[in-house]
């Protein structure tokens, strides 16, 4: 049996339970229930659906049943079954118990839970074979359950009778330490959400198990160490495991001492124990405690590691062992700094000094990390690297032995970032996108060795790049690579506002003026491996600032996008990543590119090219890369130097060939039959109206289409387009892309665009899904806000056939069930309302105001039920703003006839009915606002009605809610204030107290 150290005596764990003990054998009648033979078989993975549905209702069943999880106690008690799936099965049931049933049950039934385990774990001692790992693992989460649900008040002698049952048999002592790791995760996982009165509890019950058996865990834990350490490396490894768990809540006295420190290190030379007993001595130095006593600990395991020989890493190959102790070293390392800034902070110079010595002094060991081979080795040291390099920055002066470190971390940063021949550039996996963020982090020390010292990290750049670019042809891709890539770093190590690399310090922007000369004329853009091609249009992108100085190179670098090296390469990730990049770069230095505008144009014509699906030519481009080539081509026509006579011949070029094709592949949709075929043919009809769109984006405030004289060329695209609207196919794709289209040309053609709307609309109302309406609803809404009165009778005609539209879809019966149904019906809903508070805030409330009385009653009724009826807050905050708008626009003494009779019998109410309803959450964001709203709302009416609105409210309405006499007083009060604010507020609490 284990012994245990209780207050400084020792002792034997106590077999019995005391009083409410879980251990009295047998005390508790066992039912005779039988569990369901035929429903258990539904267990076996193997089993039919039948007979796994069956298991299911079965496991619902016994949840909700009050004492039919019996059968499942019994059998776990008495070893019925060996099936493993149905043991598994029966912890499952019990599990369920204890976490959500366990108040319910009666006191003999609880008892039954406690002994059922208890007899369990007994077995367990006894069974020829140990139980499956799974099977283990379950039994100790409801170990850990009924923990938590009794320590405190039933079972306070929890871990002295596992102990008393497990002893030091293997196997027991292998579900002891299983259960203890299940109850820190259950404690202390930060993972796993807890109620407030959870994590009440967890303190409390950690604060009584410090007091009152933490020791003798602790000793329990040191024997099964030495008792284990050299017959079964699996106990051993599973008990630091706990060790590891459970230092960072408990004294850490108790394990950081000669006793335990000197069996930890003793295992770092025991090869199966060595990764587990690193993994504990870092949770060990990760502890908080006071700085100048972390020092000393992380101090005195230094000196032991490093006199065992551990501090050798050229020595050691096991790589998995070398993870764990860089792991290690950096926990050394941040606790040491962590120690130095608390001390410096303290005003504690001297031992300040002496943290910093000590971390000086691992310096080497952490260089030797960083750099080796395996990158997760070199990972896990990067934190101590990087908080290392932030005491630098703060010293006012650096030793040579502290630079000599920052120039050797910039070597190993420049090492490690390259690439490794394994890396798969065509189809990258795992492994690739572990290095990317690998990478990511060597980026991040890079930025922080530019803090500390950007000269030499400057220097130490221009230096390989210029020794690598000088004799790239003969140079491993990989290095090539990165040399570029650290040119392309520097931008944002050593940054400056807008890209002004190339002004101010001179010797900063002669430096890397000379590598970017280098970069565009050594040739390397002609390297035959994809990741330095990219690394070159990257960088030249970057650095597009450089051409502004040097504009004779950009010549060269135009026919590196456009030949072989770019849009023509050989790979279509790199076609693609430069049509984006090329598209950047004539962005931003339009102004240099007049010279070559045309050579352009005519180079990127075979890329122009919509290449419908019968041809079976496979395009270079794919369409969302074109995309980037039109709107290139865009960009080099508006921003030339052109007269608007040429502008206008060229931007017809572009686009012609694109209305020749529309019209052609219209017709053949039309006539197709194969379903596939029409699918195709309208993406490639979407296709050429998404290049038509994509190149007005060229356009702007200084250049617009008008100026350019380009008008007419998009007129004739509408034209071209718009007949795709009544094409009976594929409706969904062509209106898409059409709507598009014209949401563009309102912004470029302004009211040019008005005639053809009038026709579109008709067109986009007929066959209507939700979806179709709620992308057209912005459209209309986007005209209205844009031209107003100009549309006034374009909307007064279609007003009505989209609410009709509207209102159809919304009355079409749906499943109760369908959730998307449900969905596209409220995000209908908010467009409408959207709509009227577009028409209502756009001063044209006379179109709703000229649909005829029947037709506004209508449309207002809708209003005041999306404002109380749907539990839509983001819907009944537009709701709000419409009805505050009509009241401010017809609630006066000259509004419509019978307004003001609407305003106290809907309006009023809806403000009231709204905030009471029980989903109106005054907890929730977005329904405080639709609460503000409503407060706007009653302060127009009052506003607009006056003394009459107050004397409704008082004598009327707030009597006929019960509401009382003072109550009814303070809120006229609060709506006369002036301060809006003031309501607003009152309306919160008003309502906060009138609901139950």
């Amino acid at each position: 049996m284990l012994t245990v150290r209780s207050r400084g005596c020792r002792m034997f764990v106590e077999p019995s339970v005391g009083s409410e003990g879980a251990c009295r054998s047998q005390q508790t009648p066992r039912t005779a229930a039988r569990m369901d033979e035929q429903a258990l078989l539904g267990l076996n993975p193997n089993a039919d659906s039948d007979f796994r549905q069956r298991a299911l209702a079965y496991f619902e069943q016994l949840k909700i049943s009050p004492d039919a999880w019996q059968a499942c106690a019994e059998a776990l008690a008495q070893r019925t079954y060996s099936d493993d799936h149905i043991k598994f099965f029966c912890f499952q049931v019990l599990e369920h118990q204890v976490k959500y049933k366990y108040s319910e049950l009666t006191t003999i039934q609880q008892q039954l839970i406690r002994e059922t385990l208890i007899s369990w774990l007994q077995a367990q001692m006894l069974n020829p074979q140990p139980e499956k790992t799974f099977i283990r693992n379950k039994a100790a989460q409801v170990f850990a359950l009924l923990f938590v649900t009794e320590y405190l008040t039933k079972w306070p002698k929890f871990f002295f009778d596992i102990l008393s049952v497990v002893g030091l048999n293997s196997r027991g002592v292998d579900l002891y330490l299983r259960i203890l790791m299940a109850i820190d995760s259950e404690l202390v996982d930060r993972d796993v959400v807890h109620t407030s009165e959870e994590a009440r509890r967890n303190t409390l019950i950690k604060d009584t198990m410090r007091e009152q058996c933490i020791p003798n865990l602790v000793e329990s834990w040191y024997q099964i160490l030495q008792n284990y350490q050299y017959t079964n490396s699996e106990v051993t490894c599973q008990c630091l495991e706990v060790v590891g768990a459970y230092v960072s809540w408990i004294d850490l006295s108790l394990i950081a001492n000669d006793r335990f420190i000197n069996m930890l290190l003793g295992h770092m030379s025991i090869e199966v124990l060595r990764e587990e007993a690193c993994d504990c001595l870092f949770e060990i130095v990760n502890k908080g405690m006071d700085p100048v006593d972390k020092m000393k600990l992380v101090e005195s395991l230094c000196q032991v590691l490093q006199s065992a020989g551990f501090f050798s890493i050229d020595q050691e190959e096991d790589v998995d062992f070398l993870a764990r102790f860089s792991k290690l070293v950096n926990g050394m390392g941040q606790s040491l700094i962590a120690s130095w800034t608390k001390l410096i902070k303290n005003g504690d110079i001297k031992n300040a000094q002496e943290a910093l010595q000590a971390i000086e002094t691992k310096v080497a060991l952490m260089l030797q990390l960083l750099i080796h081979e395996d990158d997760d080795i070199s990972s896990n040291i990067i934190g101590f690297c990087y908080d290392y390099l932030h005491i630098l920055k703060q010293l006012t002066m650096l030793s040579d032995q502290q630079k000599a470190n920052v120039e050797a971390i910039m070597l190993a940063v420049m090492k490690k970032l390259t690439y490794d021949e394994e890396y798969n550039f065509e189809n990258e996996g795992e492994d690739e996108a572990m290095f990317v963020e690998y990478r990511k982090q060597l980026k991040l020390l890079l930025d922080r060795l530019a803090q500390v010292s950007p000269e030499l990290l400057l220097a130490s750049v221009r230096r390989v790049f210029s020794s690598t670019l000088q004799n790239w042809q003969t140079t491993r891709f990989m290095e090539v690579e990165v040399a570029i890539r650290l040119l392309y770093m520097l931008a944002e190590a050593l940054p400056v506002s807008h890209g002004a690399h190339f002004s101010g310090d001179v010797s900063k922007a002669s430096a890397l003026q000379d590598m970017m000369r280098t970069l565009v004329t050594s040739g390397v853009s002609s390297y035959q491996h994809t990741s330095v091609t990219l690394e070159f249009f990257e960088t030249v992108v970057r650095y597009e600032k450089f051409f502004t100085v040097e504009p004779q190179h950009i010549p060269c670098v135009l026919m590196a996008f456009l030949d072989h090296r770019g849009l023509r390469h050989a790979s279509a990730k790199v076609r693609s990543r430069t049509a984006y990049l090329f598209s950047r770069f004539v962005k931003s230095l339009n102004k240099q590119m007049n010279p070559f505008i045309e050579d352009i144009l005519n180079r990127i014509q075979d890329l122009l090219e919509l290449s419908p699906p019968e041809n079976g030519y496979q395009s270079l481009l794919s369409s969302d890369d074109q995309l980037f080539i039109y709107e290139t081509a865009g960009v080099l026509i508006v921003n030339s130097e052109y007269p608007a006579e040429r502008k206008q011949a060229l931007m017809r070029n572009l686009l012609t060939p694109l209305m020749e094709k529309f019209k052609i592949l219209l017709e053949k949709l039309m006539l197709a039959q194969d379903e596939e075929r029409q699918a195709s043919l309208a993406d490639c009809l979407n296709h050429a109206v998404g290049f038509a769109s994509r190149t007005s984006k060229a356009f702007s405030n200084k250049q617009t289409v008008k100026q350019c004289g380009c008008s007419e060329v998009y007129l004739d695209c509408l034209q071209t387009f718009l007949p795709a609207l009544s094409c009976p196919l594929q409706k969904d794709v062509l209106r898409s892309g059409v709507r598009t289209f014209l949401h563009r040309m309102i912004i470029c053609l302004e009211e040019e665009v008005l005639p053809f709307i009038p026709s579109a609309s008709e067109h986009m109302l007929k066959d209507c899904e939700a979806k179709d309406l709620q992308e057209l609803i912005p459209l209309i809404n986007q005209i209205t806000a844009k031209f107003k009165v100009q549309v006034s009778p374009f909307l007064q005609q279609m007003f009505m056939p989209l609410l009709h539209a509207i209102f159809e879809v919304l009355l079409r019966p749906a499943e109760d069930n369908d959730q998307s149904a449900a969905l596209e019906k409220q995000m209908l809903r908010r467009s409408y309302f959207a709509f009227l508070q577009t028409v209502t805030g756009s001063g044209m409330s006379e179109v709703i105001a000229n649909q005829g009385a029947e037709n506004v009653e209508r449309v207002l009724v809708t209003v005041i039920q999306g404002a109380v009826e749907y539990p839509d807050p983001i819907a009944q905050k537009t709701c709000f703003i419409i009805l505050s708008k009509l009241v401010e626009l017809w609630g006066g003494e000259d509004g419509p006839v019978g307004f003001a009779d609407f305003v106290y019998k809907h309006i009023v109410p809806a403000c009231f009915l709204a905030p009471l309803k029980q989903t109106f959450d005054l907890a929730d964001a977005q329904t405080v606002l639709a609460l503000s709203e409503c407060a706007v709302t009653l302060k127009t009416i009052h506003l607009k009605r006056g003394p009459e609105c107050v004397q409704y409210l008082q004598q009327e309405y707030l009597p006929s809610l019960q509401v009382a006499p003072e109550i009814i007083q303070e809120f006229c009060q609060a709506l006369q204030q002036p301060d809006a604010k003031v309501f607003k507020n009152y309306l919160k609490v008003f309502f906060q107290r009138a609901k139950p």
